[in-house]
């Protein structure tokens, strides 16, 4: 069957096609004959009952910088007129990106949203993952420098992180003489509104960070990457290095709890991140990237598996 496909994402001249999961989709869906409209979060627009947006018509290709062109733009109805809507933006979760999560879910009814934008809003990356506690390395959510301190007694080496950061932005390393702790979270509340993650340090990270990508709550594949030379950080997108990787008893069981919840909240396409073969870390639900990757290591076709569990779930 050939489907409409709407794709809410980010500027097509941003994306960096080499190692972009939307674009990757894309190409799949195109292959199968389905025809694909892009569109900005802020071009929605709901009237007279309905949710529209102004898109573009979009063919997709492999070609570094002349990766797609584009139609005509189009006004569409997105209940009636494409049968599925990616939502795919990249963070910051913000305000923006929770209006689009609120208008999207009142064409549920009609239209497939990938992924769920009501659970997009409920299961934010680093606040959902809490569910998963056992799995989770020591870890508490705060602003206040005295449970920070204590806690870095406690573990001896801690990490801060922004609460609804992405990308490996702002991740710092805290060691044991507690060094620059009260001005980094001083920074931090300046920064942000909302309190943030001190996690224990785990040693393990320098022999990598575990990128698994789940489909319709099945295992897709996964990668493992790798912090470069000096970095605690092992995010592709901050100087990572990719590695072919095989899954531990332990992620395969976090995999096998996750499952029935990400079926029940219609998280269709997510990526979980894990380390040392055990610690869960996030639950990525809003725009889960590694696939390409994944298929580049593996010789995979992960759009081709995305594509196959979709149209079935729509048939």
């Amino acid at each position: 069957m050939s489907l409409r496909i709407a794709v809410q994402m980010d500027p097509m001249e941003r994306i960096d096609i080499a190692g972009d999961s939307t674009f990757a989709i894309m190409l799949g869906a195109q292959a199968r004959g389905h025809l694909l409209y892009h569109y900005p979060p802020e071009a929605l627009s709901w009237a007279n009952g309905r949710l529209w947006t102004m898109a573009n018509p979009v063919t997709v290709r492999a070609v570094p910088g002349g990766h797609y062109s584009f139609g005509d733009p189009e006004i569409l109805d997105l209940e009636r007129d494409v049968e599925v809507v990616l939502m795919r933006q990249d963070p910051p979760f913000d305000l923006g990106y929770i209006t689009a999560t609120h208008l999207l879910e009142r064409i549920q009814g009609e239209t497939l949203v990938i992924n769920d934008p009501a659970s997009v809003r409920n299961a934010p990356e680093k606040i959902w993952v809490l569910d998963f506690e056992r799995f989770m390395p020591p870890t508490v959510i705060t602003r206040s420098l005295t449970v920070a301190r204590e806690f870095l007694a406690e573990h001896g080496e801690i990490v801060v992180k922004p609460l609804h950061g992405n990308g490996g932005k702002a991740v710092f390393k805290v060691g044991r003489d507690g060094a620059n702790l009260a001005s980094l979270i001083e920074v931090f509340n300046t920064a942000y509104r909302e309190p943030h993650i001190v996690q224990a340090f785990v040693p393990q990270i320098a022999e990598g960070d575990k990128r698994i990508v789940l489909i319709d709550g099945e295992i897709a594949g996964a990668v493992n990457r790798i912090p470069g030379a000096g970095e605690i950080r092992s995010n592709l997108a901050v100087g990572g290095t990719a590695a072919r990787t095989e899954l531990t008893s332990a992620e395969r069981e976090i995999c096998a709890a996750l499952a029935p919840e990400l079926k029940a909240r219609g998280l269709f396409f997510v990526g979980i991140d894990v380390i040392g073969g055990k610690w869960l870390t996030e639950i990525n639900v809003t725009s889960p990237t590694g696939i390409v990757a994944i298929d580049r290591l593996n010789g995979s076709d992960t759009p081709a598996l995305f594509w196959d569990r979709l149209e079935a779930k729509l048939a």
